[in-house]
C-alpha cells in the first residue's frame, strides 16, 4: 500500500491522508511530489481523475480525497477503531469531520498551512468566526471526554486527524485559543506522528507563494 502526497510543509490535505494511516501504525510507503509541477499532475493522472492529494493506493483499489481515505483505513485496517466507541460520540465525531472537511473557508484562505513559518495575518469578523467555532468545538469535546484521554473524544480518533492541520495553521498564525483548546492544541503537536511530519516539513526547501500569506514575524 502506498500514500501519495505532496510539500509537507503546505499540503494540509496529504497531512490528513497520512495522518489516517501513521497515527494508527498501518504500514504504507510515501510517495512525495511536488506541488503544482508538470510532474505532480502527470503522476497523479495514473491514480486519481481529479488529479489531487492525498491518493492512497491499495493493490487494484485506487482512495482520493481524504475522508474517503479515512473512512476506507477505517473499515479495512482499524475495525472500526478509527471513530469512538460510544455510538453518540461516534456521531458528533463525524459532523465535526464533516464540518472541517468542507467548512472554514475564510480561515483555509487566510491562513494557509506553512509548518517552518511565523506569520502574522490580519482577522476579519469571518475569519474571527471560524477560529471561535473550532476553539468553542474543540473546548466542549475536552471539557466533555477529559476522562477518556487527552484528544477530542478521548482516545485518539478521525476527527484528530482531520484538525491536524488547523492545530499547525494555529501555531504558525499565532492563533489566540482559550485554556482547553490550547491544551489539546499542544497534545495534538506532541502527537509522535505530528512531530515526524513537522520534522520533515521544516527540510523542505520549495517556497510556494501563494501560501506564503500575511507577514513574518
Amino acid at each position: 500500500m502506498k500514500l501519495i502526497i505532496a510539500n509537507k510543509n503546505y499540503s494540509s490535505w496529504s497531512l490528513r491522508g497520512w495522518m489516517a494511516l501513521k497515527a494508527f501504525d498501518v504500514p504504507f510507503e510515501e510517495v512525495k511530489l511536488t506541488l503544482f509541477t508538470e510532474d505532480f499532475y502527470q503522476q497523479l493522472a495514473m491514480y486519481s481523475p481529479v488529479k489531487k492529494v492525498p491518493v492512497l493506493v491499495d493493490g487494484d483499489i485506487n482512495v482520493w480525497d481524504s475522508l474517503a481515505i479515512a473512512e476506507y483505513v477505517n473499515e479495512t485496517y482499524l475495525a472500526g477503531k478509527g471513530w469512538p466507541e460510544d455510538r453518540l460520540a461516534r456521531a458528533v465525531a463525524r459532523s465535526t469531520v464533516a464540518e472541517m472537511h468542507c467548512g472554514y473557508t475564510a480561515l483555509r484562505s487566510a491562513m494557509p498551512m506553512n509548518c517552518r513559518a511565523r506569520r502574522r495575518v490580519e482577522i476579519d469578523d469571518a475569519i474571527a468566526k471560524d477560529i471561535a467555532n473550532i476553539d468553542a468545538i474543540w473546548g466542549e469535546q475536552r471539557l466533555r471526554h477529559g476522562p477518556q484521554g487527552d484528544y477530542l473524544f478521548g482516545e485518539f480518533s478521525m476527527a484528530d486527524v482531520f484538525f491536524a492541520p488547523v492545530v499547525f495553521r494555529f501555531m504558525t498564525y499565532g492563533v489566540k485559543l482559550s485554556e482547553l483548546a490550547k491544551a489539546y492544541q499542544q497534545t495534538m503537536l506532541n502527537h509522535p506522528a505530528m512531530q515526524e511530519w513537522l520534522e520533515d516539513a521544516l527540510t523542505e526547501t520549495d517556497i510556494l507563494e501563494e501560501d506564503e500569506a500575511g507577514e513574518s514575524v
